[in-house]
């Protein structure tokens, strides 16, 4: 089966050929679908892959992203905690990027006060399921994609749970107690944590690994907070925006087995001056 498999995908393969001239092989959409019988859109991706054919979705990837890299963003798990403003858009760029699974928790709706930086909120989603609107969407950019979603509010009952089965944790959260709690239950789980803030034009995004100190090293103790600063600066778009891709970036180097580049590192910036900064984080 898995060489008629191939066998087919050969047959289907179309020459593409690059703006720096070089020609790659590849497969549609179309060819895909009716390919994916019983097996799955993902999996007739990855033989592709194997193949050393790419889907055409993917070939802007090529060569940042390398075909056995892609392969394994294909075979992932990564877990969305927040579908607001970061949330919105880390889901649009991983489902883009080609991340297999996606876990996607909230138990918010959208309002009107969304609609200035949530990318699934739009004027006829108000008061529907941030997460509904994250699977739809997420469904019409890549069908590939195996999406599980959660309308309820993670805790510190149910965080564990939740999350098990991510390769990585994204935080998009708006609130310094809620962020402990995911870091919590990723430290049980094993698995890195990648977080961030926003709050007027200024944001900032870490990594933190198992071990390496929590959230501690950026917030000190976890019982002296009471909301973000983006309660009194608010949130602008195009501040989300940045900071959401910085998360993406970081999620990407993890998947794929590189080091991330804010492990042990705490990146802040403010758009109002455009200063931008890397602090070393140390264990408190």
């Amino acid at each position: 089966m898995t060489s008629d498999l191939t066998a087919e995908i050969n047959s289907r393969k179309i020459e593409l050929k690059r703006r720096d001239g070089r020609e790659i092989s590849c497969i549609g959409i179309e060819s895909i679908s009716e390919l994916s019988g019983t097996t799955g859109r993902c999996a007739v991706e990855k033989k592709s892959l194997e193949a050393g054919i790419v889907p055409f979705r993917y070939a802007r990837n090529m060569d940042t992203i390398s075909s056995e890299n892609q392969i394994r963003l294909l075979e992932s798990t990564a877990a969305v905690v927040g579908l607001g403003g970061l949330g919105g858009y880390v889901t649009e760029i991983l489902a883009r990027t080609g991340v297999g699974n996606l876990i996607l928790i909230d138990g918010d709706v959208f309002d009107e006060t969304n609609l200035n930086r949530q990318l699934f909120c739009t004027e006829g989603a108000i008061g529907k399921s941030k997460v509904e609107s994250a699977a739809e969407r997420v469904y019409s950019i890549n069908a590939s994609v195996n999406v599980k979603t959660y309308h309820e509010w993670l805790s510190a009952g149910n965080a564990v749970d939740l999350l098990a089965g991510g390769q990585v944790v994204i935080d998009c959260l708006d609130s310094v107690e809620a962020r402990f709690v995911v870091s919590n239950a990723a430290e049980k789980l094993g698995i890195p944590m990648i977080t961030a803030a926003v709050a007027g034009t200024a944001g900032q995004a870490a990594t933190i690994y198992p071990g390496d100190g929590g959230l501690e090293r950026i917030y000190g103790n976890q019982h002296e907070h009471s909301g973000g600063a983006e309660d009194a600066l608010g949130c602008l778009p195009y501040t989300v925006m940045l900071i959401a891709a910085l998360e993406c970036t970081e999620a990407v180097k993890i998947i794929s087995g590189e080091k991330p580049g804010l492990k042990d590192r705490l990146f802040i910036m403010d758009l109002a001056d455009y200063t931008f900064e890397t602090m070393q984080l140390i264990s408190p």
